[in-house]
C-alpha cells in the first residue's frame, strides 16, 4: 500500500468493498499490477493496489463513490501507450482499466457521428466503419483508446487537416470523482447553450472525471490518396516548403518531418532505403484530379526549396508501409543505439518559428554527448525528440533532462508549447506555471471543486490550491 497509514487502511476498506461488487474483476495479480504500473514514458513505475475492469458506466460510477467514501485514489487507464507517465498511479491507490468497455454503440451515417465507450481503440473503429465509407480521422500512431486520446487530447499525422481531438469529440459521458454522471454536449454541431465543458474534460488528462462515452465526428473516406517521400539538403528548406504549403492553402493530409538520423534509423528498422537527408513524407485526400493537382504544386513549392527524390505511393499497400515505418519511429530511433531507450519529448511552435526553434534544438544536441532523432507534424509546428540514453547511465538520464528542458523553454519563448500532443502527466507539469501563468491557478480551482479530496490522477497535470 501507498502513503501515510491511514491512507493504507482506506485503501484496504476500499478494495474490499470493490472486491464484493466486481469478484474476480478486482485484480491483485502481480503481473496485472506490473502492467498497469507504467506507460511508454521515461517514469519510474508505480503499482497500485489494485486494478478494476468495469464493464458499464454504472460499475465505474459505484468504484469511483466506493474509493471516494475511503480516500482511495483512482487512476484511469487505457491501453498505456501515454508518454508522459499519465496513468502511473503514483499514490497507489486503484488503477481503473477500461478495456472491457469497448463497443460501438452506435454509428449515424447520416450525421458523420459515432457513440463509442472509451476502451474501443481507434482501429477497432475505423475496421467498423470499413462499409460504412467513413472514417474517423485522429491518428497518434499507437493503437490507443477513445477515451484515452480525449483524455490526452491526443493529435497525430492527420491533425494539420483534420484535426486534434479537441475539434473531434462532440459530446462525452463522464463519472465524477463522488460517483455523479454527467453527459456533456450533444450529437448537434454547435451550441450556444452554456459552459463548454466538453473541451474541459478533452485534456484533463483524468484528473477532472472518468470518460465512459464519447460521440466523435467522422468523415467521408477520400474517393483518392496519393502519398509521397520527397527530401531536402537541409532542415529548414523542408520546413520552408511546408510553410509555403499551409500559407497557400494547399489541403495536404499529412505532412511529416523527419531528420537525416531518423531516416537511417528507419532505413535500419523499416529497411525504407531512403537517402540520409532530412525527408516530408506527405499524404493527399481528395477527387482523383484534385489529387493529382495537390501533388504537382507541392511538388513546385518543394523545388523551391531543394525537395528532390519524389517517390509516389499510390497503391494502398505501399502507403501503409510508408506511415506504419513513420508510426515506428520510436523503435526505428532505437535501433540507431541497441539497448537504449527513448528519452521523449514534444513542443508546438508557431509555424513561422519552426526552423528556427529545430535549429536551436539541432545546435543543443550538437554540443551535447547524447544524440536524437527528430520527426514532427509540421503542418501545425509540433516536432518530437527521442533522446536516446543509457536508462542505467544517471548520467546521461540528467543530460537528456536538460535537453528536453530547453526544447521545452525554447518553444515558450517562441509563443508555443511544452506539449503539442503528449500531454501534460508527470512529464511537463513544472512547466504549467511558466506556460499558462495565472490561468494555472484556475485550473486548481477548477481541480479542487470537481475532486476537492484530490483522488482522480493524483500528482498529474495540477497543482491544487
Amino acid at each position: 500500500m501507498s502513503g501515510k497509514p491511514e491512507d493504507s487502511v482506506g485503501h484496504s476498506a476500499a478494495l474490499a468493498q470493490l472486491s464484493a461488487l466486481l469478484g474476480d474483476r478486482l485484480s491483485t495479480g502481480s503481473s496485472i499490477l506490473d502492467q498497469h504500473a507504467s506507460d511508454e514514458a521515461h517514469h519510474a513505475p508505480v503499482r497500485p493496489d489494485a486494478v478494476a475492469f468495469p464493464e458499464s458506466t454504472d460499475e465505474v460510477s459505484q468504484v469511483l463513490a466506493i474509493c471516494s467514501a475511503h480516500k482511495c485514489p483512482v487512476t484511469a487507464f487505457g491501453v498505456g501507450t501515454s508518454l508522459e507517465g499519465h496513468v502511473i498511479p503514483v499514490q497507489g491507490g486503484v488503477s481503473l482499466d477500461t478495456s472491457r468497455m469497448n463497443r460501438v454503440l452506435a454509428v449515424n451515417e447520416a450525421d458523420l457521428d459515432a457513440v463509442v465507450q472509451p476502451g474501443v481503440t481507434r482501429k477497432q473503429l475505423n475496421e467498423e466503419l470499413r462499409a460504412t465509407g467513413l472514417m474517423f480521422s485522429v491518428d497518434p500512431g499507437a493503437d490507443a483508446t477513445m477515451g484515452g486520446m480525449a483524455a490526452t487530447r491526443a493529435s497525430g499525422t492527420n491533425a494539420v487537416r483534420y484535426g486534434t481531438m479537441r475539434e473531434n469529440v462532440l459530446a462525452l459521458e463522464v463519472v465524477l470523482a463522488d460517483g455523479r454522471i454527467i453527459r456533456t454536449g450533444s450529437r448537434a454541431r454547435k451550441s450556444s447553450a452554456g459552459y463548454d465543458l466538453t473541451k474541459l474534460f478533452v485534456g484533463s488528462e483524468g484528473t477532472l472525471g472518468i470518460i465512459t462515452e464519447l460521440t466523435v465526428r467522422l468523415y467521408g473516406q477520400p474517393e483518392a490518396v496519393s502519398a509521397a517521400t520527397c527530401a531536402f539538403e537541409t532542415i529548414e528548406g523542408a520546413v520552408d516548403a511546408v510553410i509555403l504549403t499551409i500559407q497557400s492553402g494547399l489541403p495536404v493530409a499529412r505532412i511529416e518531418l523527419l531528420d537525416e538520423f531518423q531516416i537511417k534509423g528507419m532505413n535500419l528498422y523499416s529497411d525504407m532505403g531512403l537517402p540520409e537527408k532530412p525527408h516530408l513524407f506527405l499524404e493527399f485526400h481528395g477527387t482523383e484530379t484534385g489529387v493529382a493537382e495537390q501533388a504537382e504544386r507541392f511538388g513546385e513549392f518543394a523545388a523551391e526549396y531543394g525537395g528532390s527524390g519524389f517517390e509516389w505511393a499510390t497503391r494502398t499497400e505501399d502507403r501503409n508501409r510508408l506511415w506504419a515505418a513513420r508510426h515506428n519511429a520510436y523503435y526505428a530511433a532505437k535501433a540507431l543505439r541497441p539497448g537504449a531507450e527513448g528519452y521523449v519529448t514534444d513542443v508546438c511552435v508557431p509555424i513561422s518559428r519552426l526552423a528556427e526553434a529545430i535549429a536551436e534544438t539541432k545546435a543543443d544536441l550538437a554540443a551535447s554527448s547524447l544524440s536524437a532523432p527528430l520527426v514532427g507534424h509540421v503542418g501545425d509546428g509540433n516536432f518530437h525528440l527521442s533522446i536516446l540514453i543509457d536508462p542505467s547511465d544517471p548520467a546521461e538520464r540528467k543530460e537528456a533532462s536538460r535537453i528536453a528542458d530547453r526544447v521545452a523553454e525554447r518553444a515558450l519563448a517562441m509563443g508555443g508549447t511544452v506539449t503539442g500532443e503528449h500531454g501534460v502527466g508527470l512529464g511537463k507539469k513544472k512547466f504549467m506555471r511558466a506556460e499558462h501563468g495565472e490561468a494555472y491557478t484556475v485550473m486548481a480551482t477548477l481541480k479542487q471543486t470537481l475532486d476537492p479530496q484530490g483522488l482522480l490522477n493524483p500528482g498529474k497535470l495540477i497543482e491544487r490550491n
